[in-house]
């Protein structure tokens, strides 16, 4: 780009770089601001590891930047915190870094209550005088809320970690965010807008209302009176979730339940659904447990009343019968041959007994003595005799002639040989 033909302009002892321009300025303020006291409200207050503290003062105009470094803070007696009125004594100077215009402070009193605590606590008395904040009016959590409305800024780190805190703890309801300004002018306004859609949409269970953490200026749009009200009046249960655990608004006092942070109120939401999940696996459990006890109950009662059945059945009956049966006649026959053994045992000790006194037998071995007499007879008699060759000579009267003497000659006889009779004359 050309410079303008101005003499003014083309002196190069009047162009200057910016870190020249902020000396300049710095020189300007140093001079022309002489050190000094100022009051104000202790804001964004932050203390550093190498002992600088760094602050803000504020009034309802304006908000001035701070810094106590580390020698000077060591011999402060007042305790800083956000909200604390002070009174500070210290010179301007400017951070050339940045190009940031700085107070420099050497010496801080405490100057009572900042204007802005001051506001919030009257404001708070007067509501809480009306009855806004009594626990009478709370409205009771849904233990499962279905569909959840998140008031708060689409893009802040709040609704990421609330998201987050409910997908890792398994939540599976809807959510739904509704976008609305969180800090600065206007803030309020629309929070109490899009707390009176949610309520007009009539879809929402549950509506939380909240942002991370921050200074009291950062913070003050919860503590509006429209807003606290509206929270106050919502026919909808609603969580305020505003800050970090040490800050407190206005709407935490109205809402039904206030939680420290966003991701507490993810928290306390989850954990009752998973306290009914815990409950519904229990129940699970127990009745898989239950089940498998009356399972393995009537299986037993099965198998008893089967054994029962069989023993009771005709067929069980009969074959038990079968079985007694066969077993009788398998005892029956021993019994039997044991007996008839027995009984022929003592039959023939008794036809022993019988035989050797029996008639029979006497009259068998005297038959044997007489068959051998009769032998012994037989073979003396004169029939054996005549078979021997011999004859028997008889007279006329069959008398046996056993001399011839005595016979006289032309007496008649009979020779009687085994094989017949000759008659014969004596000569």
């Amino acid at each position: 780009m050309k410079l303008p033909d101005d003499p003014l302009l083309t002196d190069a002892g009047r162009i200057q770089t910016v870190t020249e321009f902020t000396r300049r300025v710095k020189e300007v303020l140093k001079g022309g601001v002489p050190p000094g006291w100022v009051r104000g409200e202790v804001s964004n207050l932050r203390a550093q590891a190498s002992g600088h503290v760094y602050f803000s003062l504020k009034d309802a105009g304006a908000q001035l930047a701070c810094v106590l470094f580390r020698g000077d803070a060591a011999r402060q007696s007042v305790k800083l915190r956000d909200g604390l009125q002070v009174l500070a004594y210290g010179e301007v100077d400017v951070y050339e870094a940045r190009g940031q215009y700085q107070f420099i402070t050497r010496a801080l009193i405490e100057h009572g209550a900042g204007r802005l605590q001051q506001e919030l606590e009257q404001l708070k008395q007067r509501l809480a005088a009306e009855g806004l904040f009594a626990p009478a009016n709370k409205l009771s959590l849904p233990l499962l809320p279905r569909t959840i409305g998140f008031i708060t800024s689409p893009t802040g780190a709040a609704v990421q970690d609330f998201i987050r805190i409910l997908q890792r703890r398994g939540w599976t309801g809807r959510l739904v965010v509704l976008p609305a300004k969180v800090q600065g002018e206007g803030a309020a306004a629309e929070l109490t807008a899009m707390l009176h859609t949610a309520e007009e949409l009539g879809i929402f269970d549950l509506l939380v209302i909240g942002r991370g953490g921050g200074s009291i200026e950062d913070l003050w749009a919860f503590n509006e009176e429209p807003l606290v009200r509206a929270v106050a009046a919502c026919a909808v249960p609603i969580i305020s979730a505003v800050g970090h655990e040490i800050d407190f608004t206005l709407c935490d006092f109205a809402a039904d339940v206030r939680a420290e942070t966003p991701s507490g109120a993810a928290e306390l939401i989850s954990s009752h659904y998973l306290s009914a999940t815990e409950r519904v696996t229990r129940a699970a459990d127990s009745l898989a447990q239950q089940l498998d006890t009356a399972i393995a109950q009537g299986r037993e009662r099965l198998d008893h009343a089967r054994s029962r059945l069989r023993l009771l059945s005709p067929a069980a009956a009969i074959e038990q019968n079968h079985l007694r049966l066969d077993d009788l006649r398998n005892r029956l026959g021993s019994a039997l041959r044991a007996t008839v053994q027995l009984r022929r045992e003592s039959l023939g000790t008794a036809r022993a007994r019988l035989t050797a006194t029996s008639p029979e037998k006497r009259v068998q071995l005297e038959s044997h003595r007489l068959l051998a007499l009769w032998k012994r007879l037989e073979s003396a008699s004169p029939q054996s005799v005549l078979k021997r060759g011999y004859a028997i000579v008889r007279d006329e009267q069959g008398r046996p002639v056993s001399r011839a003497k005595g016979v006289k000659p032309g007496s008649p006889l009979v020779n009687e040989f085994h094989d017949g009779k000759l008659r014969v004359r004596v000569e």
